[in-house]
């Protein structure tokens, strides 16, 4: 029995009521859970794929109060319930000291779900808004200053993996700044070994569709927090690059699929990275 096959029956032997605790309000409607399934199936598919399991033991979840981790935390809490995660979580939200952030929305929610949770506070924001000259953009120094403190955090509580919630959009959208943009083929790896070789980060929701979370996140009726930092800034590379992909896929679905099956199927002997396939050393053999 394949692994589609598998996690559909062990979704249909589930016995009604006994979900995690953050799936007691949640809608019990065919659609809804046709869509808690196919998240379920391609977590599953990329444990799989990508070894994800392989020596792990603990896990620090990050959380940023937005659609993705919310959905990222909800899908392996419930793979955890049916025995199919059998890993330790730990939530972990870095407040950054942005102006205004409702501090109390993520323990109070993680509280009354009964997930175990760590909220560190670290003023990134003053440090962003001093570094960055006026017009840049905030991304990439913000992400590596959380990182390094999430990374930080997951050796401190014992944690094999710092597990993030970027999707199958984020992927292409950063192959494609780096296409476009650095001269480039690189994208978001599903499975990563930190720089220092001590610790993973995976991306568990690789296959996962942002539409999809997106209506699964309000479906659970998630306390999203909005990001006051990046996500205030109009015209970002990635916001182009979101926008081509959706232009794409409008004029010819099913594209985005077959994009991120394209980065699982490369070809170095049809690039021109002499690095990965070595063309000098390639010679023809005439027949005697």
């Amino acid at each position: 029995m394949g692994l589609n096959a598998v996690i559909e029956d062990e979704m249909d032997e589930a016995v009604t009521g006994l979900s995690p605790a953050l799936f007691r309000d949640a809608p019990n409607s065919v659609s809804f859970n046709k869509l808690r399934k196919r998240l379920l199936r391609q977590v599953r598919q990329a444990f799989e794929d990508f070894g994800m399991l392989k020596g792990q033991q603990r896990w620090l979840v990050g959380l940023s109060g937005g659609k993705d981790s919310y959905s990222l935390l909800a899908v392996l809490l419930d793979l955890q319930w049916r025995g199919l995660l059998p890993v330790e979580l730990i939530a972990c939200n870095l407040d950054q000291g942005q102006p205004n952030f409702p501090k109390h929305i993520l323990p109070d929610y993680l509280t009354s779900i009964g997930v175990k949770h760590r909220i560190e506070y670290r003023d990134t924001y003053s440090i962003v808004k001093e570094k960055v000259p006026a017009g840049g953009t905030y991304c990439s120094l913000c992400s590596r200053l959380r990182r390094g403190n999430l990374y930080r955090v997951a050796r401190e509580e014992g944690c094999q993996a710092l597990v993030l919630g970027h999707h199958r959009e984020d992927i292409l959208e950063t192959f494609f700044m780096n296409f476009f943009h650095g001269g480039r083929l690189a994208g978001m790896p599903a499975k990563l070994l930190n720089d220092e070789g001590d610790l993973m980060l995976l991306r568990p929701l690789a296959y996962c569709a942002e539409d999809d979370l997106a209506k699964f996140s309000a479906a659970m009726e998630f306390p999203i927090i909005p990001c006051d930092l990046c996500g205030s800034q109009d015209g970002l590379q990635r916001n182009a690059m979101k926008q081509m992909l959706s232009d794409i896929e409008t004029r010819m679905p099913g594209r985005k699929d077959t994009m991120l099956r394209a980065l699982a199927h490369v070809n170095p002997s049809h690039l021109l990275d002499p690095k990965l396939f070595d063309f000098a050393g390639l010679m023809a053999n005439p027949a005697n």
